[in-house]
């Protein structure tokens, strides 16, 4: 009886693997993400390097690149699918990461920067997908743990994110972006010695062979998609669609609000000025505090029956996203609406309330969505409709960056605003759809 109540409630080892080494490769992506739009914007001649670019371009470069980290694992996960598999997908792909976060740091020059960028974006192709869709694979179908193992997963790996920007931001406004970059690298590195000195041990031969040759050797025919397939898939077009505008909201921590913080926020304590680079860590933080409030809460609520379905987590954490927002808004309308005088600075307490918000929606919607792929997506296409979830991030990225220009026109008040209230509206509309879309979901909730 004691065993059998262990294997309902215990995670298996393999999962905390997988979540340390995907810790690693957000350790050396935030890391080089928390000061990559300063950089941008940062005099080339100065002392601590950068491209000497206006804020428009530097917005527009930040969420291409960014997008694209996204789009890319579409291509992974296909690859990992039918060629790679996921262990040798993930290995390929921080091998890339880490040779991307080097060629940054060669020179303060435009070549060395869009090939590092480059190898990057494909580096995370080839490892977004596959490590999560691994997470997925250690639970049954039904398995009630699966949203309570990518929350925990969720709160792992940013344990790495929430020391990324204060070590990288440190060396970046100390020494010079280029150590940042360096050290993003390096932190890659001791994921890939980690990943390869414990896979073997603890996942076995997951992953090993593509999932496209498994199911060949189980059936012989192409086995077509059923209506059951397709209304679940459905669900997940739907839900993409809604996804994409919270990721636009939540990108501007690095962009517009990252730029937002450095000039207009009255970051002094005890007459120490914190980096803005360190602030990109205040997310993770609470990611790691509140998860395991979450990873709790969900299965007690199971228990009673209370437990709101997929649809009705993700509507929540819109509508969280979006009030978060308005603790912006209050930060410009305590400067007066000021657009430009960088003596009048607000309160540090709005933009942590931002933060705040934004994290509990956050892990309403994300780890949930990335369990809802390994839920209603066909077995044999895991990787590959985990990538197509992550076209949400990209098509967000893209729009994020672009908002950017827009703030600096209109006024960060505007913009802030515009899009709080369009996010709630978002939010409630998935409420009043939840219902219906549970019922395409066919008992896969």
């Amino acid at each position: 009886m004691n065993e059998q109540t262990n294997v309902k409630t215990k995670h298996p080892t393999a999962m905390y693997l997988l979540a340390l080494t995907a810790s690693t490769e957000r350790f050396s992506y935030y890391g080089m993400r928390a000061f990559l739009i300063l950089y941008m914007v940062n005099a080339a001649n100065s002392q601590l390097g950068g491209m000497g670019w206006s804020d428009d371009l530097s917005g527009k470069v930040y969420g291409i690149f960014t997008g694209l980290c996204y789009l890319f694992p579409l291509l992974g996960g296909y690859l990992a699918d039918r060629i790679l598999g996921e262990r040798k997908s993930v290995l390929i792909g921080a091998i890339l990461i880490m040779l991307g976060h080097f060629t940054c740091a060669i020179d303060d020059a435009i070549i060395p920067l869009i090939a590092g960028l480059t190898l990057l974006i494909i580096g995370n192709g080839f490892f977004k997908t596959p490590i999560l869709t691994m997470v997925g694979d250690l639970y049954e179908q039904g398995d009630k743990r699966r949203d309570s193992a990518f929350t925990i997963y969720y709160m792992l790996f940013n344990g790495g994110v929430f020391f990324a920007p204060i070590l990288c931001g440190y060396l970046g406004v100390t020494y010079g972006y280029r150590y940042g970059f360096i050290a993003a690298g390096i932190g890659m590195f001791l994921g890939i010695i980690f990943y390869l000195f414990s896979a073997k041990k603890y996942l076995g031969q997951m992953g090993l062979v593509p999932k496209h040759k498994l199911q060949q050797k189980t059936d012989k025919k192409k086995t077509p998609l059923t209506k059951v397939e397709k209304d679940r898939i459905a669900v997940i077009f739907v839900l993409l669609f809604f996804v994409t505008f919270f990721w636009a909201g939540y990108e501007q921590a690095g962009s517009s609000f990252n730029l937002y913080t450095e000039r207009f926020i009255d970051r002094v304590i005890a007459g120490w000025e914190i980096p803005t680079e360190w602030f990109q860590s205040v997310n993770p933080l609470f990611v790691v505090l509140l998860s395991p409030i979450f990873a709790w809460l969900w299965p007690w609520l199971e228990k009673r029956k209370k437990n709101p379905s997929t649809p009705v987590k993700m509507a929540i954490g819109l509508l969280i996203l979006g009030a978060g927002f308005l603790f912006m808004v209050g930060a410009v309308f305590q400067r007066g609406g000021n657009l430009t005088d960088t003596t009048i600075k607000a309160s540090l307490f709005w933009l942590l309330a931002t933060y705040f918000f934004h994290t509990v929606g956050e892990i309403c919607l994300s780890p949930i969505g990335l369990s809802m792929i390994t839920k209603l997506a066909p077995a044999r296409l895991g990787s590959f409709f985990m990538g197509i979830w992550f076209l949400s991030n990209f098509l967000a990225n893209v729009i994020s960056g672009f908002l950017v220009g827009y703030v600096a026109k209109l006024g960060a008040g505007t913009v802030f605003g515009a899009i709080g209230i369009f996010i709630i509206l978002l939010g409630i509309i998935v409420f009043f759809i939840s219902r219906r879309l549970l019922d395409f979901m066919h008992g896969r909730d």
